[in-house]
């Protein structure tokens, strides 16, 4: 996958981008953790956004403009970025700390619809990871998020699981990992 990415142009400005994607529990941050490891251990100068910084129980997908206004936009004019992630510190969500984006050689967009439809004419490589069964992946979430968080959790199941059947997303990647 690595090797894909730094193969393919840059489609953000000069700035490659990939896109980690898949349902939640499936393991995408601990892939993406290691992504950015790799790429800095071979000098190139990285970032990592996670779509679990915007999205909310109540607004899975439809925050993605302030993603694109605040980060992508400025990055493919070469300039940095910033935007504020989701704070679930006091239990419900609300605006918190402001994240600065220095201009990378390569941007891992991580999380639940990371390589929706509407951006992949930018990135320069998408990875699907499946994580198992939608069971296992529940269990998974649980025991990181706890038990109060169950209901929601199944909720956001059944919504993703409407979402990436409309947007096909793991069709589209060039990399599909289990």
């Amino acid at each position: 996958m690595i090797e894909a990415l730094l193969a393919a142009p840059a489609r953000l400005g000069r700035v490659r981008v990939l896109a980690i994607d898949g349902p939640s529990g499936a393991g995408k941050s601990t892939l993406a953790a290691r992504v950015v490891a790799e790429l800095t251990a071979r000098g190139c100068r990285t970032a990592l956004v996670s779509t679990d910084a915007f999205a909310t129980w109540d607004d899975p997908v439809s925050w993605w403009p302030r993603l694109v206004d605040d980060v992508l936009r400025p990055l493919a004019g070469g300039v940095a970025g910033a935007y504020r992630r989701v704070d679930w510190s006091t239990g419900a969500p609300r605006p918190g700390e402001l994240v600065r984006v220095a201009v990378p050689d390569v941007l891992v967009l991580e999380g639940v619809s990371s390589g929706r439809t509407s951006v992949r004419p930018l990135l320069s490589h998408l990875c699907w990871l499946s994580g198992g069964s939608e069971a296992s992946r529940l269990a998974k979430t649980v025991a990181r998020d706890g038990e109060a968080a169950q209901g929601e959790l199944a909720r956001w199941q059944r919504f993703e699981r409407g979402w990436f059947a409309v947007d096909g997303t793991a069709e589209a990647a060039g990399t599909r990992l289990s």
